[in-house]
Formats: C-alpha cells, sequence, structure tokens
C-alpha cells in the first residue's frame, strides 16, 4: 500500500505540478541549446573571427563546453540546497539565473566591438548558464517524481524529459525563421541578438507557473522526520547530502554517470554537431540542416512520455539498454543518410537517431530518482548525471569536429559513439531495476540505517 506521501496527488495537482517541471525545463534548454546553435553558426565568426573558419568553430564549441564544466558545481550546490530547503526554491532560482544570463548574451558587444574581452564575457556569461542548469534538471525530474506513485512515475517522470526537444524545437525553430527572413548579413549582424532577448519574456511566464506548484509532499515527510530525529538524537548532527550519498550510494553514482554517456554524447552529436557536419562535408544549407532538426525534435518530443510508459511496464533497464544498443548500431547509416546530401535521408538519419536516443532520455528521470533517499535525493541524482556530462556532453561536439578536421571522415566519429554506447551497455547492466521501488520505502531504509550507525556509535563513546 502507498503511503500518504506516495499517494497519487489529484490529476489536476499533477498536471499542473508537470506543466510548472516541463515549462522551467524547456526555457532553461532553450537558453542552453540556442547557445550550442549559435556556436556552430555564427559566434565563430562574431567573436572568433581571426581564426581558420574549422579552427573558430573548435573555439566556439570550446565556449559550449565551458558551460559543461559548471553543471558538476551546480549539481552540488543546488543539490546540497535541495535536499536541505526544498527543491521548489531552487529550481526558481536555477531559472532566474539560466534567463539572466541568456539574456545578457543577447546584449554582449561582439570582437569587432571590444575585442578580446568579447569572447572572454562569453565564456563567463555561459559558466552562469551551465551552473544554473546543473541544477536545474534534479530538481525538476523530483517535483514530478516525488508527487506521483510508483505505478505511473516512468510516465509523468519523463514529461520534464520533454523539456530537452521543446527547447531544442523552439531554439532550433526561432533561428530557422529568423536565416530564412533575414539575409546572412542582417542575421550575423543583429538577428541573432533575437532568439537570446526573447528568453526575458519565457522567463516571466515559467516563473508564474513555477511559483504556483506546492513543494514535493515526500520531502515534506522527510523533513519532518529529520527534525523529529534531531529532537530525539540531539547530539546526532544530520549528515550532509553530498557526505550520505558517497557513503550509502557511491554505486548508483557510478550507474548513473555510465548511463549518463551515451545518452548524452550522442545527443550532441546528432543536435550540435550535425550543423557543422551537415554544412561542411556534406553540402548541406544551414536552413537545410537547422530545418531537420527541427522536425527531428518534434518526434522527439513526442516519443519521450511512449517510452517512459513503456518503462513502466517492462522496466527502466530494458527500455534503457534498447536505446544505448540502437544508438550504437545506428551510428555508421547516420553519417551515411546524411553524406547524400538529400533533405529527407538527413531527416530521417537525426528522427530515428533521437527516437533511439529519447529510450535512453526518457526513463532516465524516475530511473535516477528511484536510486536515492530523499534528504540526499537532489545530491544524487544531479551528481550522477552532472558530473558525467563533463566528460560526455561538454566535449563531445568539440571531439567530434577536430576528429573531423584530422581524419576528414564520420567514421572515427561514429566509433566515438559506438564506445560511448558500450559503457552505458555495462553501466546499465550491472543496475537493478527500479521500476517497483517507493520512493517512501527507499527512505525508510535510509533511516534505519543511519539510526543503526548512530546507535553503533553511541556504543562506543
Amino acid at each position: 500500500m502507498a503511503s500518504a506521501a506516495t499517494a497519487p496527488p489529484p490529476p489536476g495537482n499533477l498536471k499542473r505540478i508537470v506543466a510548472a517541471s516541463l515549462i522551467g525545463t524547456t526555457i532553461e534548454w532553450y537558453d542552453f541549446f540556442l547557445y550550442g546553435s549559435a556556436a556552430a553558426l555564427v559566434f565563430n565568426k562574431l567573436f572568433f573571427p581571426d581564426s581558420d573558419p574549422l579552427v573558430g568553430t573548435l573555439l566556439s564549441f570550446l565556449t559550449y563546453a565551458v558551460g559543461f564544466a559548471a553543471r558538476p558545481l551546480g549539481a552540488l550546490v543546488f543539490g546540497h540546497y535541495g535536499d536541505r530547503l526544498g527543491r521548489k526554491k531552487l529550481l526558481v532560482l536555477s531559472l532566474l539565473l539560466m534567463g539572466g544570463a541568456t539574456f545578457a548574451i543577447g546584449l554582449l558587444p561582439t570582437h569587432a566591438t571590444v575585442g578580446s574581452a568579447a569572447p572572454v564575457l562569453l565564456t563567463v556569461l555561459r559558466l552562469v548558464q551551465g551552473f544554473a542548469l546543473g541544477g536545474e534538471w534534479g530538481g525538476a525530474v523530483l517535483l514530478v517524481s516525488e508527487h506521483g506513485d510508483a505505478r505511473r512515475r516512468g510516465f509523468w517522470a519523463s514529461w520534464p524529459q520533454t523539456g530537452a526537444p521543446a527547447g531544442q524545437l523552439l531554439a532550433t525553430g526561432v533561428l530557422s525563421l529568423l536565416t530564412a527572413l533575414l539575409s546572412d548579413s542582417a542575421f550575423n549582424t543583429w538577428g541573432w541578438r533575437i532568439p537570446f532577448l526573447l528568453s526575458g519574456v519565457l522567463v516571466i511566464v515559467g516563473l508564474w507557473i513555477r511559483l504556483s506548484v506546492d513543494e514535493s509532499p515526500v520531502f515534506k515527510q522527510a523533513l519532518a522526520q529529520a527534525e523529529a530525529r534531531k529532537a530525539v538524537h540531539e547530539a546526532a548532527a544530520e549528515k550532509l547530502p553530498l557526505v550520505a550519498v558517497l557513503r550509502h550510494h557511491w554505486r548508483d553514482v557510478l550507474v548513473a554517470m555510465g548511463a549518463r554517456m551515451a545518452e548524452n554524447i550522442s545527443y550532441y552529436v546528432i543536435t550540435a554537431f550535425i550543423l557543422v557536419y551537415a554544412t561542411t562535408s556534406a553540402g548541406v544549407s544551414k536552413q537545410t540542416a537547422l530545418n531537420a532538426v527541427l522536425i527531428a525534435s518534434a518526434v522527439h518530443f513526442a516519443v519521450i512520455p511512449a517510452w517512459g510508459a513503456l518503462s513502466d511496464r517492462i522496466g527502466r533497464r530494458p527500455v534503457y539498454l534498447l536505446g544505448a544498443v540502437g544508438v550504437g548500431l545506428w551510428m555508421f547509416p547516420f553519417f551515411s543518410l546524411i553524406d547524400t546530401g538529400g533533405f529527407g535521408n538527413l531527416i530521417l538519419a537525426v528522427t530515428v537517431g533521437l527516437v533511439l536516443h529519447g529510450a535512453m532520455y526518457a526513463p532516465q528521470a524516475a530511473f535516477f530518482s528511484e536510486m536515492f533517499a530523499t534528504r540526499m535525493r537532489y545530491s544524487g541524482a544531479s551528481i550522477g548525471a552532472q558530473f558525467a556530462s563533463v566528460a560526455a556532453g561538454a566535449p563531445a561536439p568539440l571531439i567530434a569536429t577536430a576528429l573531423l578536421s584530422d581524419y576528414g571522415s564520420s567514421t572515427p566519429i561514429a566509433l566515438y559513439v559506438i564506445a560511448a554506447a558500450l559503457l552505458t551497455v555495462i553501466a546499465v547492466g550491472a543496475a537493478k531495476e527500479t521500476r517497483h521501488r517507493d520512493l517512501a520505502d527507499i527512505e525508510s531504509s535510509a533511516d534505519a540505517e543511519n539510526t543503526t550507525a548512530r546507535a553503533a556509535d553511541a556504543r562506543t563513546v
């Protein structure tokens, strides 16, 4: 029987919570992906104009990767306070930071105006973006996971995951519209700023919705239990969430990091690097490449909840493994289709790649949430997800571009993604199935373990 804390809330309330998480993640991913698309299309000319075109793209992707470097710090800070103060407060802060940094990028002077200060300012704002996103994901998926019930947790928790393709869809759609309406000169001069400035409007909408939802009931119950324990054991200080995660859940952190490898690397190769590969190696126009990503992102958005629902029926691991194996097998056909230069083949390549990616990304929210106890769940899920992004998503477009520059072939890039898929298969294969776990039961187990530890400590005094 589900506890009061884990019983499903009224449908209307749950849908409002899902909407609050979804719109927040959509805005944050819009901001993040907008930078990635701009890095591939214009930042090399505006902020690194003295470099060879491909070298300029490498430098542009390097600033893109810097944002990932800040994500683990965001995971640590937001995870710590999210486990201490609650999910909602930290999610509001992450949205403000992300939106503010993106709006400021739209106001930045370029290299032609302020010289080398321009890429420095761009890098600083990119760090703020990464820091905010490092704290956003964990809180958004936990807010939904902890409001729902175990029976349909995979489905409901997958909706915040659709914020990634929704943000990609929005960012790519705005860029595609602008490139269609504006000349290259106008777009490079001022048009590229419009999508960044639009972030300010989106943040206002996101804050209005996000402030309207309640804190997670599972977190409230766990906080009350912690306060009660403090009253009984006044001398026993509660361990920091990070310390508790590394002590009780270090294996789960490693599983989460391994699970992210194929998911993260494949996504950025399919959606960000493709803008470089298709335009430089396959002779596809910038507009055509953007339109292909736009169409595929719409399909990606639609299939994620379906994959999440399937994970409720057959388990998180089988669905995740299907996606990892599928992405690995698809890489050679993916590049072969792009090499033809045909728009239909380009759409097919990206769409199939993102559908297979969705099989990993959809169950990830519930899978990671179910690994950790409530009072360390924000920290555990965020650390596992965001520390992996430094080795996975951060250098993926950079490594792919460097491989293309060195070898002039897509083969090494395909092998790179296949190696990541093998790592993910090993990590998820070693994990335990979690779909039947009750989040309150996980908390109870952790509480019992902590109580036993305190009793043992008392006997040694």
